[in-house]
This record gives C-alpha cells, sequence and structure tokens, in this order.
C-alpha cells in the first residue's frame, strides 16, 4: 500500500470514528436531558433527526470510503451499490434540511412580540414533526433517481462517463441527462440554503437589536433567559456557518468532477472528506454551546457530594 493511500485511510478513519461517537454522544445528551427533566426546547427533535442523518452520512461515506483507500473492496453488486448511494444521498438531504429548520425556528423563537414572526412563536412547535416528516419523504422520492445513475465499480457496462468513487461508480450516458440530474439534485439544496441564509442574517440582526435594548437592564432573571437564548442562537449561528463553509468546498469539489473527462482520485478523496466534515463537527458544535450540560453536570455533582456527606454522617 501506498503511503498516500494509508495516509488517506487514516484520515477517513478517524472521521469516521469520532464522527460516529460525536453524534452517538449528542444522542445520548438529548435523551439524557429529556429523562432528566431538563426544559426541552422546540428544536430538540429535530437535532435528533440531525444526528440520525449525519450518522448515516458517517456510515455509508466514511466506511466505503476508508475500506477503498486501505485498498479493499466493498460492494461489487448494483443492487448493494444503488442502497449505499441512495441512503448516502437521503441522508445527506436531511441533514440540510434539518439545519435550515433548525435556523428557521431559532429565528421564529428568538424573534420579538411586535415582529410578523410573533404569530408564529406559540404555533411553531406543532410544526416540528410534520416538518421533519416531509424532510425524510421528500428526500426520499427525490432521491429515487440514483438507481439510473449507479453501477457497481468492477461490473463492465460500456458507457460514455463515469465518476469512480473507489467503491462504486456514478454514470452518465449523455451531457444533457447530466446536467438535468444536477439540476434535480440542486434545487432542494439551493433552496434549503437561501431560507437557512435568510434565517441565520435574521438571528445576528435581533440578536442585535436585542443586545442594544437590554444594555440597561440588570435584572438576574432576564439576564440569565437572555444569556440561554443566545448561546442557543449562537450555537446555530456556528453550525450554519460550518455547513455552508463545507458544503462550498464539497460542491466545488463536484463542479471539478464533472468537467473532468477521467475520475481524479484526489479531487474524489477531497469531496469525501469535506462532505462528511459537517457530519463529524455538528454534535461537538452543538453540545460546546449548550448551557444546559453544565446545569447537569453541577446537578450531578451537588448530588454526589450530597450522597457522599450523607454516607459520612452516617458513618460519624
Amino acid at each position: 500500500m501506498a503511503t498516500g493511500d494509508l495516509v488517506v485511510g487514516m484520515v477517513f478513519l478517524s472521521q469516521t470514528i469520532l464522527g460516529i461517537l460525536g453524534n452517538f454522544s449528542l444522542l445520548c445528551h438529548c435523551l439524557l436531558l429529556h429523562f432528566t427533566g431538563c426544559r426541552a426546547r422546540c428544536t430538540d427533535l429535530i437535532l435528533r433527526h440531525l444526528t440520525i442523518a449525519n450518522s448515516l452520512v458517517i456510515i455509508t461515506k466514511g466506511v466505503p470510503q476508508t475500506m477503498a483507500a486501505f485498498g479493499l473492496k466493498y460492494y461489487s453488486q448494483d443492487f448493494r451499490c444503488i442502497l449505499l448511494f441512495f441512503v448516502q444521498r437521503v441522508a445527506r438531504g436531511v441533514s440540510m434540511e434539518s439545519t435550515c429548520l433548525l435556523s428557521v425556528f431559532q429565528a421564529i423563537t428568538i424573534s420579538p412580540q411586535n415582529s410578523m414572526w410573533a404569530v408564529l412563536k406559540g404555533k411553531a412547535p406543532r410544526y416540528i414533526v410534520p416538518s421533519t416528516t416531509v424532510c425524510w419523504i421528500l428526500n426520499i422520492l427525490i432521491n429515487t433517481i440514483f438507481p439510473l445513475s449507479v453501477i457497481g465499480k468492477w461490473m463492465d457496462t460500456n458507457i460514455t462517463r463515469k465518476t469512480d468513487y473507489g467503491y462504486c461508480s456514478s454514470v452518465f450516458y449523455h451531457k444533457l441527462l447530466a446536467s438535468l440530474f444536477a439540476a434535480w439534485l440542486s434545487f432542494s439544496d439551493v433552496l434549503a440554503l437561501g431560507l437557512m441564509l435568510w434565517a441565520s442574517g435574521s438571528m445576528v440582526s435581533i440578536l442585535y437589536r436585542h443586545k442594544q435594548r437590554v444594555q440597561h437592564i440588570h435584572t438576574t432573571s432576564h439576564s440569565t433567559r437572555s444569556s440561554v437564548e443566545s448561546r442557543a442562537t449562537q450555537s446555530i449561528l456556528v453550525l450554519v456557518s460550518t455547513f455552508v463553509f463545507f458544503y462550498a468546498l464539497s460542491s466545488i469539489c463536484q463542479i471539478c468532477l464533472s468537467f473532468l473527462n477521467t475520475s481524479s482520485r484526489l479531487v474524489v478523496n477531497m469531496s469525501a472528506f469535506f462532505t462528511m466534515c459537517f457530519p463529524f463537527l455538528s454534535p461537538f458544535v452543538l453540545m460546546s454551546y449548550d448551557s444546559r450540560v453544565t446545569r447537569l453536570s453541577f446537578a450531578w455533582r451537588t448530588k454526589e457530594n450530597s450522597n457522599i456527606l450523607g454516607h459520612l454522617g452516617g458513618s460519624v
């Protein structure tokens, strides 16, 4: 095995392991907060869907890319290859749209009472379950076109254009078909990105105006609530920024691949790396900004210290 392949394999392996651990920790964190009676946020359900989608992206992208980098054959049958690409695309779409939903619902949550979105504040939580369900259904329907464009890597098929990912290949028989395919898959991405950026801009504007209004207010309850809302909003803003940054880099790599007559292993690996960066980093971003983690840890430590003191007092 070449040194370069070994390095690439280790990078993908690290992303896969840390990404799975991070998303599993975030999912356990959300469930733990739910069962310990912490005040739930309307975005917690969206976070669970985001975590599941990110985990699927890491598994379906990271595992085969790692095995391909180490020279191990993965799927050699059409059906398995199609299923792999299908789940990967659906999960990636749900991840993007869940991030979009997070930003939109948070923008509605922190909007002032006199804004045009104030009427949606009380109704927004009722639309979370339908919205997340529609995300999955919509992406499943959109990506049904994948069976028409994916073949097994080791299948000898007479084609005019092929992008080799190391474990599977996507093929196009005509440039017009390739253009229609890209436009079909990009429509929902562009719409979600537009909503995401609009919601992020709204949140930045709301936070700025809110900070100006409360500069002279020093009540403890108000400042505590403001701090919690600000941290939650900041986490989503960082999350959206992370997503847009790595999505742009991944899209640039995909555009380069679409204009290359032959597959470039470097560009394919770079595209896979950037695609996995957001699912790998997002759980750590969300947990680092969640103030409920600190309060829960403090409560545990207090309870543990009380138990120890009680035990010592009983012994004396």
